[in-house]
């Protein structure tokens, strides 16, 4: 049987987003004990050019997902030119195999051809998996931003996307 790996691009209330989102907020409420990740999310956040999200299939069925939207200077912390990751994720049964790098390449890709100079992310504490994922991706812990920047478990890191590094 052949095995095929499909990353599509979804709307963020694609039922498969959603399906996949549902899971992840299940993970952060076991997690961190808590109601999971509250950030404020609009579909319209992610629909290009402002944002991109995706889904990665195998066989007809949703395995990981991860999106990214624009963001500029304002008062939770962003700065002009930011291109903020949300919601990565791939299925328990899915992990080890390399799905969250490919997103995280293509979104990446994207959001600079759409001009954005650093992706910007969020994690906590109790993630470490993500950590070093986006550590060993070339990401460096920076200034906390967004919903969580005052939350003691809250880390944020950044990457520029300009060719220069800069």
């Amino acid at each position: 049987m052949d095995i095929r790996l499909d990353i599509r691009q979804v709307a963020f209330d694609h039922p498969d987003a959603v399906k996949l989102n549902d899971r992840v907020q299940l993970e952060y409420q076991e997690r961190y004990e808590d109601e999971g990740d509250v950030t404020p999310l609009d579909p319209g956040m992610f629909a290009p050019p402002l944002g991109l999200y995706l889904v990665a299939y195998e066989d007809g069925t949703p395995l990981a997902t991860g999106g990214w939207r624009s963001q500029d200077e304002n008062d939770l912390g962003y700065a002009d030119g930011d291109a903020e990751i949300k919601r990565m994720y791939v299925v328990p049964e899915a992990r080890g195999r390399g799905l969250s790098r490919l997103l995280l390449a293509a979104l990446e890709e994207d959001a600079r051809s759409r001009g954005r100079v650093r992706m910007v992310l969020e994690t906590g504490t109790l993630q470490p998996e993500a950590i070093g994922l986006y550590v060993s991706c070339g990401y460096e812990p920076c200034a906390k931003f967004g919903h969580y920047r005052f939350h003691e478990l809250s880390l944020c890191y950044a990457k520029s996307l300009t060719a220069s590094g800069t």
